[in-house]
């Protein structure tokens, strides 16, 4: 046999794993479509060690005759060339056969797989029908198989299997060719599992080993991803990527320890200068040449990082995750170059932005090929860095080369460019046919300036593109600024403008210092070369203001401006008016605003100065020629903003922000609107307006410089606007000044500060807007007038003070001007010596007092003012008196007689006090109209009357109530009759004449009435006092009147009664029966009064009334047996008695009160009765009383205590018509005396209840 010769493995995605055949070589080959076809039909799981996750996975493989030179020799440790399992094909039925020949090549097979330690094999014995027909000797099909199993498959008989007729689509066949298909699948994942296993633990020993002397990365690189072949060659994609990242990761750390002084001896080959730049190769699925070179250990970094990228792609790819190959490319790019650095590697001045540049390309052509237009616009987020990256080399390469410079490259230059040239090699085969190919685009634009002008700006342009596509406006602005530089320096300042005011955009929004000024120098170069004198002064301002500068700069650019400032505008041809309008807040920074007053809100013609405090950002002192505020004005509701301010700002400072974004907008600027009804002027709408929306709503302009927003007007003249503030010659220093103004306030409304502009040459400064809002009020107020009272309540009776308050307004108090009051009965006004007025001023500051002149006639009293310039208070204080009325008040439902009422005064109730409104007309001297004021006052008595019997004896009971929180003296508290007559006597009762009547307490005053002759039958009386504080002397008491009538003075009837026990005892006991007896005795004639009074009826010349009693105990001490009221017919004689009697029962022991007796004129209207009473025995008639009863009394339950006959006589009675009912009406107080009131009567207990048993047990 000659020796095998080893050949390079050539990878290509056609290797699979290799199975052998032995045996049968025309029966392997019959088989051999339908087993490469039907293998990988189905999925297996193959189950790993470690842990690891299983996988469903194809199998497929390369059958192959069998060789020994196929068999792995000692040491070789190639997985790709490794023969995973042996087959034997044979189809032997003959038993004669098999012993003289496929046994003993079966032995040989065998032994040749022995001696390479081979143990994956399998026998295969295919039956066929039609060799059983040929052989009649022959034996039954499982005897070969059961011989070769015994021979050769004694411990795994499962190597062993029988294929039945392949060929042929019967069941059968179908079966056996399946379950074959099952084993071969089977045993081929085990052999995979067991070789894969025994080489990565192989693997893993010698990664072990890497800290020993002599390890070699090119080596343990070479074993590695031979692992990753088979990986790939299962189609296990992830598995083979993990094992290139692990690679990956492996010689990153090592970089990383050698850069931290930890080097590995084998890096030592890295290290070598790089020679060649050619730039990543995409193009091939494996690149052996550079592989070639890492297994020799001749590769340099370059070639590794090329090589193992270009791997890691092709997976990626064949992942279908292409996206994730840009990211991972642009992390190499950056890796390259720090690890080159860290390595010390010597390389070319340019050469590693060749290799960027070639590399960037060649991923991004790569990543064009696998996707279509679509998925490369929807994902150019993954690829606009490498757009970006190589766009940046290509500027590096462009500045080397010399081809960015006015002036072309010079021969050094040249020189360099053939050195980067030289070093890119020959152009790969396959891009030689390809026009874009990344080494044409590279060697084209180092070929001259033209051609590198376009290359660089189409790669900066479709970079910048895609920027702005996926949103990263910050991204495309930097390149932006990049373009812009390399415009500055081929000499065309206007496209390098445009770049350079996009990208300030950014830097000004997101407040970058230093890249803003950087920016800013460079715009004013350009503007200044483009003679854009307006945008160079405010990009100067800002350079003037500018901390970042030096002294000297800032210095240079504030100059500048005043240069321009003084020049005079007729040398240059222009108006002699044309100015020029910069940004205020370049220059000067508003710090706060104070008012003078604070609250800012003054009256017309008042003074009123604000003080701006600026701080001055210029290096150096600058005049102002005049510094104004336009000022706009409008006619609102005075007092509403200037309240707010207060109340936000109490010391009237407005604090500016320290500092706002050069684009914010406007500030917000709203105002309250409201509808007024023009008949009762009350509210019908009210909202909010925008004041500013003209500038909130308007179109931004993109091309407007940030640096001064907004500001596209032209130079204000100060003498448009009618209402402004003005300061004249003022020296901005630099840091902290104040500027006082004096405001306008000739018209009443709100005055709005809305621009600021400071005069400075042909230079104006402007603030378009202020924020927060300054605004100030001026207003105009009528004469106003209000009277107050001191205290809470106005006592009436009493001196009471009250205040005149009036605010003078806009009107001025001339001398002679004068109140006049009108004068009412009930309410006088109190003239004092000493009443003097008090002048303040609209800040409340005493400027004065002056006495009063008051003078009264009948109808009117006259107050004279002193003089009061405008909006100025004038305060004083004046007596008045309000008088009880006598007679008790009227409800406030009562009318006059006439059905009138009063104007002048009205007496109401309010929680149990009377009130009294006085209305008082004031006549002013700023008014046609008559003012009417109201006050109230509070009566602080509260009086009643009783009239009081006992027998014929009459008494007279005053019961005074003091309802008011004032504690009051009372004196001399009499008693009279109006009509003073002879015969009547009022005789005092009351020991004291002085009494004291504290707050809410009460004092009752008594007289016994005597008279002579006739009883009288009314009385008009008068009761009167006189009151004061209880503090205060006796000069001070005033009077007190209450008048009153009392009708049916004299006693009519007296009222007896007796309770006696029952037969046989001394006293009542509870639960027996006691006889109540009633006496109704009369005590008068009736006079002419009484007749009308009464109804009377004579039957046989015996003049009688009809009375109706009830006896009722509403304590329920007593039960009323039987009758409880009745009718009696009463003679009408004095000293009439008429006797009732009753049983009645005692309900407890004790002394017991007499039940209540209440006695009743009977009222029958002239109606028939339905029982008529016997006149003649004056005795009651119950059943009629009952009948008596009314309706509005039924609330009276004493009288129901008859039950029986009410429920008898009702119903008996109920269908029958009835005719005008009787009624029952009650006496006067005074009439009926009850001599029953008070008194008592002993009731007995049943039984002994002082004696108690008490059984112990």
């Amino acid at each position: 046999m000659e020796p095998h010769e080893e050949k390079p493995i050539i990878y290509t995605m056609e290797n699979k794993p290799i199975v052998t055949c032995a045996g049968d070589q025309n029966l392997f080959t019959a088989l051999y479509g339908s087993l490469t076809q039907q293998l990988p039909r189905e999925p297996m799981e193959w189950r790993r060690s470690y842990g690891r996750a299983p996988k469903m996975i194809y199998l497929e493989a390369n059958f192959v005759q069998f060789k020994e030179e196929l068999l792995p020799k000692e040491g070789n440790k190639a997985l790709l060339t490794f023969p995973f399992l042996h087959i034997y094909w044979t189809d032997c039925c003959d038993t004669e056969v098999y012993k003289a020949s496929v046994k003993e090549d079966m032995q040989r097979w065998q032994a040749v797989l022995r001696l390479h330690g081979s143990v994956d094999w399998l026998i295969v014995v295919v039956e066929s029908d039609n060799k059983k027909k040929n052989k009649t000797n022959i034996l039954p099909r499982t005897s070969i198989v059961d011989k070769i199993r015994n021979d050769f498959c004694n411990k795994q008989s499962d190597r062993c299997v029988s294929l039945s007729d392949p060929l042929k689509e019967s069941s059968r066949s179908q079966e056996s060719w399946s379950s074959f298909l099952t084993k071969l699948r089977t045993l081929l994942l085990m052999s995979f599992t067991r070789n894969l296993g025994r080489f990565e633990d192989d693997m893993r020993t010698l990664r072990e080993k890497r800290t020993e002397p002599g390890w070699s990365f090119c080596d343990y690189f070479m074993v590695q991803e031979e692992l990753a072949f088979v990986f790939e060659m299962l189609q296990q994609f992830e598995d083979a990527l993990v094992q290139y990242d692990e690679l990956d990761a492996l010689f990153t750390q090592y970089v990383l320890n050698f850069g931290a002084g930890d080097g590995a001896n084998w890096l030592g080959s890295f290290c070598q200068p790089v020679r060649s730049w050619n730039g990543l190769l995409l193009r091939r699925p494996i690149d052996m040449e550079k592989r070639d070179l890492i297994q020799k250990g001749e590769a340099s970094l370059l070639d590794l990082r090329s090589y193992l990228f270009s791997r890691q792609c092709t997976l990626l790819i064949f992942l279908q995750r292409p996206w994730e190959v840009t990211t991972r490319a642009l992390e190499l790019l950056h890796n390259c170059v720090q690890e080159l650095r860290l390595l010390e590697v010597s390389v070319v001045s340019g050469a590693l932005d060749c290799w960027v540049f070639l590399s960037c390309l060649e991923v991004l052509h790569r990543i064009e090929g696998c996707c279509d237009r679509s998925q490369l616009e929807a994902n150019s987020s993954h690829t606009v860095g490498l757009w970006t990256y190589a766009t940046e080399k290509l500027k590096c390469l462009g500045d080397l080369c010399g081809l960015v410079s006015e002036n072309g490259p010079n021969s050094e230059d040249l020189n360099k460019t053939v050195d980067l040239l030289a070093g890119l090699g020959a152009e790969r085969p396959e891009t030689v046919n390809s026009p874009q190919s990344p080494y044409k685009k590279l060697k084209e634009a180092l070929s001259s300036v033209e051609a590198f002008e376009k290359h660089y700006l189409e790669l900066s342009h479709a970079a910048m593109e895609m920027y702005r596509a996926i949103g990263r406006l910050r991204s495309a602005r930097l390149l932006g600024k990049s373009l812009a530089e390399f415009y500055i320096r081929k000499g065309d300042p206007q496209s390098a403008e445009n770049f350079l005011l996009d990208s300030l955009k950014s830097y000004v929004s997101e407040s970058w210092s230093l890249p803003l000024t950087h920016t800013r120098k460079q715009i004013a170069e350009c503007q200044k070369q483009l003679r854009k004198m307006d945008e160079y002064l405010q990009t100067s301002a800002l350079l003037a203001s500018d901390t970042n500068l030096s002294d000297e700069e800032r210095k240079h650019f504030c100059q500048e401006i005043l240069t321009f400032a003084s020049q005079t505008t007729e040398d240059k041809g222009q108006h002699k008016e044309a100015r020029v309008a910069l940004s205020m807040s370049s220059f000067t920074q508003l710090q706060e605003l104070r008012f003078r007053p604070a609250s800012a809100l003054v009256h017309v013609g008042a003074v009123l100065q604000l003080e701006l405090c600026v701080c001055s950002l210029m290096p150096v002192p600058v005049q102002v020629e005049r510094f104004a505020a336009s000022v706009h004005f409008t006619q609102e509701q005075p007092g509403t903003t200037a309240q707010k301010r207060a109340a936000q700002n109490p010391d009237g400072t407005v604090t500016f922000p320290a500092a706002s974004p050069a684009s914010a907008s406007p500030a917000l600027e709203l105002c309250e609107i409201q509808e007024h009804s023009p008949s009762d002027n009350a509210l019908n709408s009210a909202g909010v307006a925008c004041k500013n929306m003209h500038l909130l709503m308007r179109r931004q302009d993109s091309a407007t410089s940030l640096d001064m927003p907004n500001l596209t007007h032209n130079a204000l003249n100060l003498d448009d606007g009618a209402q402004m503030l003005k300061a004249s010659d003022v020296t901005l220093m630099p840091g902290n000044n104040s500027i006082v103004f004096t405001a306008p306030s000739q018209k009443p409304g709100a005055y709005t500060l809305r621009q600021l502009c400071a005069t400075v040459g042909r230079v104006q400064l402007i603030l378009p807007h202020l924020y927060p809002v300054v605004q100030y009020e001026v207003y105009s107020q009528e004469p106003q007038l209000s009277i107050q009272p001191l205290t809470e309540n106005l006592l009436a009776g009493l001196p009471q003070q009250v205040k005149f308050t009036i605010l003078t307004g806009h009107y001025a108090v001339k001398k002679g001007d004068a109140l006049q009051l009108s004068n009412t009965d009930s309410m006088p006004v109190l003239h004092s010596n000493t009443c003097s007025a008090r002048i303040l001023s609209s800040s409340a500051e005493l400027l004065g007092e002056s006495a009063l002149s008051i003078q009264s006639s009948e109808k009117v009293t006259s107050i004279s003012l002193p003089v009061t310039p405008p909006y100025h208070t004038l305060e004083f204080l004046l007596d008045v008196l309000c008088h009880i009325p006598s007679s008790p008040a009227r409800m406030e439902s009562e009318r006059l007689t006439n059905g009138q009422i009063s104007h002048r005064s009205r007496t109401r109730f309010n929680s149990g006090m009377a009130l009294i409104d006085q209305k008082v007309s004031v006549d002013c001297p700023w008014s046609i109209y008559s003012t009417l004021v109201s006050l109230t006052f509070h009566v602080p008595f509260k009086v009643k009357h009783s009239l009081l019997s006992a027998g014929r004896r009459k008494f007279i009971q005053v019961c005074l109530q003091n309802v008011s929180d004032t504690n009051f003296r009372l004196t001399n508290q009499t008693l009279t009759e109006n009509q003073h007559t002879p015969s009547l006597e009022l005789l005092s009762l009351n020991t004291k004449t002085h009494s004291v009547v504290f707050s809410h307490q009460c004092v009752f005053s008594v007289w016994e009435l005597r008279w002579s002759g006739a009883a009288p039958v009314s009385l008009h009386c008068e009761f009167s006092a006189t009151f004061a504080p209880a503090d205060a002397p006796d000069a001070a008491l005033k009077p007190y009147r209450y008048d009153f009538t009392l009708e049916h003075v004299t006693t009519l009837y007296s009222v007896r009664a007796e309770i006696r026990p029952p037969a046989g005892e001394q006293h009542c006991r509870t639960g027996a029966l006691c006889r109540l007896e009633v006496s109704l005795t009369r005590l008068t004639e009736p006079n002419d009064t009484e007749r009308s009074d009464e109804e009377f009826s004579d039957t046989d010349g015996l003049r009688t009334t009809r009375l109706m009693y009830e006896v009722i105990d509403n304590n329920s001490n007593w039960a009323v047996c039987g009758k409880s009221s009745g009718v009696v017919s009463m003679p009408v004689a004095a000293m009439a008695t008429h006797k009732v009697h009753m049983e009645i029962m005692p309900l407890f022991a004790g002394h017991l009160p007499f039940p209540n007796i209440r006695v009743f004129k009977y009222l029958p209207h002239h109606a028939s009765p339905i029982i008529q009473p016997d006149t003649d025995s004056c005795l009651e008639n119950d059943s009629l009383s009952l009948l008596d009863k009314t309706l509005e009394d039924q609330a009276d339950t004493a009288s129901l205590r008859s039950r029986s006959s009410v429920q008898s006589l009702g119903s008996g009675e109920s269908a029958q018509p009835r005719g005008p009912m009787p009624k029952r009406q009650p006496f006067g107080p005074g009439q009926v005396f009850s001599g029953t009131q008070g008194r008592q009567v002993l009731v007995l207990p049943a039984a002994d209840h002082h004696v108690m048993e008490v059984n112990v047990t």
